[in-house]
Parts: structure tokens; C-alpha cells; sequence
């Protein structure tokens, strides 16, 4: 199973665009304040917010998108779902 995690800061309008578009996909993930955790954020390159991680089950990062982009964070989070 997938692992999304999300790289934001407060007070940032568009990690909360990318918040709200994550929700109405229906997408579970995690959010890391970026600036309150930045061993974490470096620990995964992070240079800006908001940035959308996916992470394979090994934790391995398969995909990320940066900025609010709602077409590219579209297809990060199909990447690798079971086609119907």
C-alpha cells in the first residue's frame, strides 16, 4: 500500500489548497510541517512546500509533486493504482 505524506508550513495557501484537494480525493496521508521537522524534510529533500510525496510499501519515494499543480497531484496519486 501506498504512503502519502505532505510538506507544508503554516499560514501557506497553497499547502492548504493541496489539503483540500487530498480530501476530496479521498486520500489518506500524512502531513509534516516542513519548518517545525526539518530533519524530516531533509531527510526526504524537501526545497519548498507544499510537496506531495508517494512512497512505495518499501518506502521508497515513487513519485512527488511541488506547488499546488492539481493535474500533476492527479497522477501521482493514480500512479501505480490497479486499472478497472
Amino acid at each position: 500500500m501506498k504512503k502519502v505524506i505532505k510538506f507544508y508550513k503554516q499560514n501557506c495557501s497553497p499547502c492548504d489548497q493541496v489539503d483540500a484537494h487530498l480530501k476530496r480525493m479521498g486520500v489518506e496521508y500524512h502531513s509534516i510541517n516542513a519548518y517545525d521537522q526539518p530533519d524530516v524534510a531533509a531527510k526526504y529533500r524537501i526545497r519548498g512546500v507544499p510537496t506531495v510525496l508517494v512512497l512505495n510499501d518499501n518506502g521508497v519515494e515513487i513519485a512527488r509533486s511541488v506547488g499546488y499543480k492539481p493535474e500533476i497531484l492527479n497522477d501521482i496519486l493514480d500512479y501505480g493504482r490497479p486499472q478497472s
